[in-house]
């Protein structure tokens, strides 16, 4: 499947959009400082050359003398990776509307990756409700995620209060 063109995506809380006309070398990386990064075992990201801010812009952290990595300053969504000699930024590949379409092609730094890596594809497996203790949770969740595509407007967060 052809990914479609440009490619868009954009932050948890809808505060920073972007879109990219093409995108590069979709990856993995395992090194410590994009664990942290993340928050997670990796950082995947995919080369965006070509990057333009639809809505807002990344606040920026330099993560090491060389290398700036941009977030989301209102709700913190991990959103680019830019070494300083570097030409084209890499955006974070959940950040993307559709990150079924850009599945990664080389994993880097594999020195520092994770020892049960490979094994997390073996582990038990639940679908989202399953477990009927969860219901009284699922019940009433009310979602203030943007939604995976542009819109024209970026409503406010909502407070939980503001459900009652």
């Amino acid at each position: 499947m052809t990914p479609p063109s440009p490619m868009t995506g954009g932050c948890q809380c809808g505060a920073v959009r972007f879109a990219a006309p093409a995108l590069g070398r979709a990856s993995i990386c395992h090194c410590r400082m994009c664990q942290k990064a993340f928050g997670g075992y990796f950082g995947p990201l995919v080369a965006a050359p070509g990057l333009v801010w639809t809505r807002g812009a990344p606040a920026e952290f330099r993560s090491s003398n060389k290398v700036r990595r941009g977030f989301c300053a209102a709700c913190g969504t991990p959103l680019t990776y830019q070494a300083d000699d570097a030409t084209v930024v890499d955006v974070a590949l959940g950040a993307l509307d559709r990150p079924e379409d850009v599945p990664p092609t080389v994993q880097l730094a594999v020195e520092s990756r994770l020892s049960f890596f490979a094994a997390l594809a073996g582990l038990p497996e639940e679908r989202t409700g399953a477990d009927p203790r969860d219901a009284p949770f699922q019940d009433g969740l009310v979602s203030y995620q943007h939604p995976d595509h542009d819109t024209a407007t970026w409503p406010e967060p909502r407070s939980p209060a503001d459900e009652i």
